[in-house]
């Protein structure tokens, strides 16, 4: 199934930043400026605007905001802007640009919730082995209070989740390996691989509860306006 969008341009010729949606646009625009910056003075781009455990002595509040637009190198913000490119552009148009706003962040927001929260648990955990005296629990305490968490990809995967469920039959490739399934069924897929890697710890080094929070604040978001009735009703909040 085809989907068409039409804007009014009255006919008139626009650059390509031009005929983006304006929330997608800008938050591509401000995470590339981001990232620019970031190369310039990594230290304390990273050590200002990224999100540490709130107990480290770099954390600050806003970062629970800043990380957002945060990156940890010219391939994790590729994939992440070409994505939201991609579903955001889609989503934006559709649910309106008022709500598209709120989505996104509110699904960022939902991933550092659950990210912090399995941290938490983490640190509960280790605690209690230091308190026992065990030195490996004190260095992994001390890891997760130094570990800065950079990037988009939390309020990413909520978009991704909402364009699934907006269009759950259109259907989608994966580059390596090429499968292709149904938009509902991917985002099943990715799920899955996120809470298996998270819950074995095989892919260090990745934030999978983070991705999770954000899609599973997704899914509760378009439940939410489907309820209401008010998802079609464009800019309506």
């Amino acid at each position: 199934m085809s989907y068409y969008y039409y804007g009014n341009d009255d006919g008139r010729k626009r650059g390509f930043l031009a005929s983006l949606p304006p929330v997608t646009k800008n938050l591509i625009i401000i995470n590339v400026i981001i990232f620019l910056a970031t190369l310039i003075n990594e230290n304390f781009m990273i050590g200002t605007f990224a999100l540490f455990y709130p107990t480290s002595q770099y954390f600050h509040w806003w970062q629970v905001i800043t990380h957002m637009f945060m990156h940890g190198g010219f391939w994790h913000i590729f994939f992440n802007m070409y994505t939201l490119f991609i579903f955001g552009c889609v989503v934006e148009r559709f649910i309106g640009t008022k709500k598209f706003l709120l989505f996104y962040f509110i699904c960022g927001l939902g991933a550092v919730a659950l990210h912090l929260g399995v941290e938490y648990l983490q640190m509960q955990s280790y605690m209690n082995g230091a308190a026992l005296g065990n030195a490996t629990a004190f260095q992994q305490i001390e890891a997760i209070k130094m570990t800065p968490t950079v990037g988009a990809s939390g309020a990413i995967y909520g978009v991704l989740m909402g364009y699934a469920m907006l269009f759950p039959e259109s259907k989608m490739t994966l580059l390596f390996p090429p499968v292709t399934l149904s938009a509902k069924w991917m985002v099943v897929v990715f799920a899955a691989i996120e809470l298996l890697t998270g819950v074995t710890g095989w892919a260090s080094g990745i934030a999978h509860f983070a991705h999770l929070g954000g899609m599973l604040i997704g899914w509760l978001m378009i439940l939410w306006w489907k309820k209401r009735g008010i998802l079609f009703e464009k800019d309506k909040l």
